[in-house]
């Protein structure tokens, strides 16, 4: 009986061992795996950085920051009325397609198990898949031909459209994911439902707003199309809003498509430069929503 009883643990040791090392080989074989078709997905990305930056880094100066376009075929020149007209057009943009974006959010997060939600939640996805120079028609039609002329104020009307939808879904899904023993706690409390969902559930899911948010920036920071109907361009300096406003997305799509090798080369600036924006605004926002 001994013998026996011997066997039978010699044969549950090895057993043990015998699938402990296949859970470890397997374990090995997934990292593997998962290490490589990160550097799969994340090797397309810096190729094209890497390219943009070779590209762009040797037309980067000075003058490239602070002076107007030069005329066709001649030297020199920059691109600041297109770097100052980005941020304007992006300042419009965010300051009406964030608050409404947010607020749609919250609708359809709190208040959106009705018909009328779901009609709100079936219009932002066809707004998500609207290619965006047909947004940049319209708003064409609607504003710039009632305006008389091209303006800074619809291309960002145009820009905050394509915002809207984005940044309504990404506060949907943050403030899901928010436990409802938050809210429940909240209003055990006998806190009125709106200021639970402001002073508790928002700030919860502050960080995945803000993030969504400058994903939505990140986005309307190089669309061309719709600022072709609306915003225009503009070689010069703008002194209004109700003005043509340059852009660095036309600039760089107006200097791509030229004959001259200077443009050509500040085309690829600009490009690196709409990069540089962009990350340099993701690092604020993080900064602004990091832990403390």
């Amino acid at each position: 009986m001994d013998n026996v009883a011997e066997r039978q643990e010699v044969y549950r040791m090895e057993t043990k061992s015998t699938s402990l090392k296949r859970r470890k080989a397997v374990n090995s074989i997934m990292i593997v795996l998962t290490i490589l078709a990160t550097l799969l997905a994340l090797t397309p990305l810096f190729s094209i950085l890497g390219y943009v930056v070779v590209k762009g880094i040797g037309s980067l100066n000075l003058a490239f920051f602070t002076a107007l376009p030069a005329p066709p075929g001649e030297m020199g020149g920059g691109m600041a009325n297109g770097i100052v007209g980005t941020f304007v057009l992006i300042g419009i943009a965010s300051i009406i397609g964030v608050p409404f974006g947010v607020m749609a959010g919250i609708f359809l997060s709190e208040y959106g198990r009705n018909r009328f939600g779901r009609v709100v939640s079936f219009l932002t996805d066809i707004l998500l898949g609207v290619p965006s120079i047909v947004i940049g028609i319209v708003v064409y039609t609607f504003m710039v031909l009632a305006m008389g002329g091209f303006t800074a104020y619809a291309g960002g009307v145009a820009l905050a459209i394509i915002m809207i939808p984005a940044v309504t879904r990404t506060t949907e899904e943050m403030l899901k994911l928010v436990p409802n023993s938050i809210r429940e706690a909240g209003l055990a409390l006998g806190i009125p439902q709106w200021r639970v969902i402001l002073f508790i559930v928002l700030p919860t899911s502050l960080r995945g707003i803000i993030t969504g948010i400058m994903l939505a920036v990140a986005r309307i920071s190089g669309e061309t199309a719709p600022l072709l109907f609306t915003a225009f361009g503009n070689m010069y300096w703008s002194t209004t809003l109700r003005q043509p406003i340059a852009s660095l997305p036309v600039q760089v799509f107006t200097y791509a498509i030229s004959p001259y090798k200077q443009w050509k080369d500040q085309a690829w600036a600009g490009a690196l430069t709409l990069i540089i924006i962009v990350i340099l605004l993701n690092i604020f926002a993080r900064l602004l929503t990091r832990k403390r």
